[in-house]
């Protein structure tokens, strides 16, 4: 199996994730709070996925809105740890979000700004 891509936007609503194997397989789409409720709730979701997929996590942490600033505790608690065998997490700054839909996993909204940044990432 390939390795999964996780793609980890945080907002001031809600924290959207998407999680893909490869460049079209869309294997976890969700909406979390904006606040994550323990400093080691991220690294414990990307070692989940991780465990639960039998691969390693490569996950990017779209770190800035449009106004290039957040307050979202995601930031100066993720950096803590930057990862370890199970996953690596990157800073990437966020793009854009596009106004069109994507319709697999449909339900929980638009997550195109996040597929593009994963693809782009898997291109490296």
């Amino acid at each position: 199996m390939s390795n999964i891509w996780v793609g980890i936007s945080p907002g001031p609503l809600t924290t959207r994730v998407l999680a893909m194997a490869g460049a079209s397989e869309t294997i976890l789409k969700a909406r979390l709070w904006p606040q994550p409720s323990h400093p080691r709730a991220l690294p414990t979701f990307l070692e989940a996925v991780a465990l639960w997929q039998g691969t390693k996590v490569h996950a990017a942490l779209a770190a800035a809105g449009e106004d290039g600033v957040s307050d979202s505790s995601l930031y100066r608690d993720a950096f803590a740890d930057a990862g370890n065998l199970l996953y690596s997490l990157d800073w990437v700054p966020a793009l854009r979000r596009a106004r069109r839909r994507h319709r697999d996993i449909s339900g929980v909204g638009d997550f195109t700004d996040l597929r593009k940044l994963l693809l782009f990432e898997v291109a490296r």
